[in-house]
C-alpha cells in the first residue's frame, strides 16, 4: 500500500474520530409524566376573589427565581427580626450551603476534562542505552551519560462518543440538584421557625387562660370557705375548691414546661445556646389568611424538593451515557517538546530542541476487548439508578400534592371549627358565671360550679390551641407550596453566602 493511500486511510480516520467527538450516547432525556391534576381538590371556591387580596403573590412557576420574605404577610416585627436570625446564623442551613460549594468544585473538577493538561518540567536524568537502540552490534560498549532536560508536556483525551461532556453534564445536574437541596433547607428552616414561634406564643395564650382561671379559683375557694364560715356548706365544699386551684395551678405548670422547651428550640434554629435565648410572653392573635394555593403543575416547578428530585434523575440520564461510552474506543493525543542536551551550559541552544508526539506509552487509541462483564455492569447499574430516581421524582410530586391538600382541607375545616369554638366559649363563661351566682345564693351545689368552670376552661384551651393550630396550618400550606417568591432587590438578600459559580 502506498504512502499516499496510507494518509488518505490516516485523514479519513481522524475525520471520523472528530465527527465522533462529543456525540453523546445518553438517552434523551424527558421528564416523566406525573398526572397533574387540573385543580386541587381542596382548593376553595373563593380562591380567585382573594387572589388579589394583597396579602399573597401567587408564584411564577420557577423554581431558580429568588424567594421573597413571606413570613411578612404575618405583619410581626418579632417574627421578621427570628427569621433574619435564623438565616444569618443556622448551622444546617451553613452545612447545606457548603454541600453546594463542594457539588460546585466536583463540577469544576468534570469541566476540566473538556480541556487538555499541559506540565512543564526541569532536571537531569543519568541513563545508559543498549547498543541495539543505537543501531551498534551487540557487545559495544556504549557509555552512559547524564542529559538535561526542560519540557512541557501535555494531553488531552477527545470526547468520543460523549464521555467527558455527558460526565460534565451529569456534575453540572448534581450541582444544580445540591442548589435546590439548599432552597429546600432555607425554606424547612424558614417554616420552622414561624411554627416554632406561633407555638411559642400559642403557649402564651395558654397561660394566660390558666393565669385567668387559677384568679378565679381563688375567689371560688375563698367563696366556698366564707360559705362554710357561716355554716352554710361542709368542708368538702372547700376541699374540693382546694383541689380544682391546685390542678389549674399545676396545669399552669405544665404549659410552662412546654413553653420553655419550645423557646429552647427556636434558639437552636437561630443558630444559639438556649442560655443566650429568651422571648418576652406574647399572646397569639388569631391568624386570618388566605393563601391561594394555585395550579398543581405550577406546584411541580416552585418546590424546591421536586426540583431536587428532577435534577438527580438527569445526572443519572448522563450517567448512562458515561457507561455506553465505555463500550467504545477512547482517545488519548499526547505530546512533549521542549530541549536537551549533555551539559547544562547547552541545555537551550536551537540545536538542543526535542520534541514527541503520540502517547508516551501505550497507544493512542484504546479499544475495549474484555472486561469480565465490568462494563455490563456498570451500564446496568446507571439505568436502574436511573429507574430509581425516576419513581422518587413521581413519589416526591404525590407526597407535595398530598401536603397541599391536606393543609388546604385544615384550614377550611379550621374556620369553621374556629367559629364553633368561639360559641362554645361564650356559652360556656356564660354557665360557668350563672353557677357560681347560683352556688353564692344557695341554688345548687359545688359540684355543679367545679363542673361549669371545668367546662370553661376546655373551651378556652380548646379555642387558644385552635389558632395556634390555623396559624402553623397557614405556614404549612406556604411550605408545601414552595415558599414565596420576591421580585425586589432585597430578596436575593435571603440566600446564604456561598461561592459563586
Amino acid at each position: 500500500m502506498s504512502n499516499a493511500n496510507l494518509s488518505k486511510r490516516g485523514w479519513g480516520l481522524s475525520a471520523l474520530l472528530l465527527a465522533l467527538a462529543g456525540c453523546s450516547l445518553a438517552p434523551v432525556y424527558e421528564k416523566p409524566d406525573v398526572n397533574a391534576p387540573p385543580a386541587f381538590k381542596e382548593t376553595p371556591a373563593d380562591t380567585s376573589a382573594h387572589a388579589d387580596a394583597g396579602t399573597w403573590k401567587t408564584a411564577q412557576p420557577s423554581d431558580q427565581i429568588a424567594r421573597g420574605q413571606w413570613w411578612i404577610i404575618f405583619d410581626d416585627a418579632t417574627l421578621n427580626d427570628l427569621e433574619q436570625q435564623a438565616l444569618d446564623a443556622n448551622q444546617n442551613l451553613k452545612a447545606a450551603a457548603a454541600r453546594v460549594k463542594e457539588s460546585r468544585a466536583i463540577q469544576q473538577t468534570a469541566r476540566s476534562g473538556l480541556f487538555p493538561s499541559v506540565d512543564a518540567g526541569f532536571g537531569p536524568t543519568r541513563e545508559k542505552v543498549s547498543p541495539a537502540s543505537q543501531l551498534e552490534p551487540d557487545g559495544v560498549n556504549v557509555p552512559a551519560q547524564t542529559l538535561w532536560r526542560a519540557q512541557a508536556t501535555a494531553s488531552y483525551e477527545v470526547d468520543l462518543f460523549g464521555r467527558v461532556s455527558d460526565s460534565v453534564k451529569a456534575a453540572g445536574a448534581d450541582a444544580e440538584q445540591s442548589e435546590a437541596l439548599l432552597r429546600s433547607v432555607q425554606l424547612a428552616l424558614q417554616a420552622d421557625v414561624a411554627q416554632n414561634y406561633f407555638n411559642l406564643r400559642e403557649l402564651d395564650s395558654e397561660l394566660e387562660v390558666y393565669t385567668r382561671t387559677v384568679a378565679l379559683r381563688e375567689q371560688t375557694l375563698e367563696l366556698a370557705q366564707h360559705r362554710f364560715d357561716e355554716g352554710d356548706t361542709s368542708e368538702l365544699d372547700v376541699a374540693r375548691a382546694k383541689s380544682e386551684l391546685a390542678t389549674a395551678r399545676s396545669d399552669a405548670m405544665t404549659a410552662q414546661r412546654l413553653r420553655a422547651s419550645s423557646e429552647h428550640s427556636l434558639a437552636v434554629l437561630l443558630g444559639r445556646a438556649p442560655a443566650q435565648f429568651s422571648m418576652a410572653a406574647n399572646p397569639l392573635a388569631p391568624v386570618q389568611i388566605r393563601i391561594p394555593p394555585g395550579l398543581p403543575s405550577s406546584l411541580l416547578e416552585r418546590r424546591p424538593d421536586i426540583a431536587a428530585a428532577e435534577r438527580a434523575m438527569a445526572a443519572a440520564n448522563a450517567r448512562i451515557g458515561v457507561a455506553k461510552s465505555a463500550y467504545f474506543p477512547s482517545l488519548s493525543l499526547t505530546g512533549a517538546a521542549g530541549v536537551e542536551s549533555a551539559t547544562l551550559g547547552d541545555l537551550f541552544k536551537w540545536s538542543s530542541r526535542a520534541f514527541l508526539l503520540g502517547p508516551l506509552a501505550g497507544t493512542a487509541l484504546a479499544v475495549p476487548v474484555f472486561d469480565g462483564g465490568r462494563r455490563k455492569g456498570n451500564l446496568a447499574n446507571a439505568r436502574a439508578v436511573f429507574e430509581e430516581d425516576a419513581a422518587n421524582y413521581r413519589q416526591q410530586v404525590l407526597v407535595a400534592f398530598q401536603e397541599v391538600e391536606n393543609n388546604l382541607s385544615d384550614l377550611r375545616i379550621l374556620e369553621e371549627q374556629t367559629r364553633t369554638e368561639a360559641q362554645a366559649v361564650s356559652a360556656s363563661n356564660r354557665a360557668a358565671t350563672i353557677s357560681r351566682t347560683q352556688y353564692t345564693e344557695g341554688a345548687v351545689n359545688y359540684l355543679d360550679v367545679i363542673d361549669a368552670d371545668r367546662t370553661a376552661l376546655q373551651t378556652q384551651r380548646a379555642a387558644v390551641q385552635l389558632s395556634g393550630v390555623q396559624a402553623v396550618a397557614t405556614v404549612n400550606l406556604i411550605r408545601a407550596l414552595g415558599g414565596g417568591w420576591g421580585d425586589s432587590a432585597g430578596a436575593s438578600a435571603l440566600e446564604p453566602s456561598i461561592a459563586q459559580r
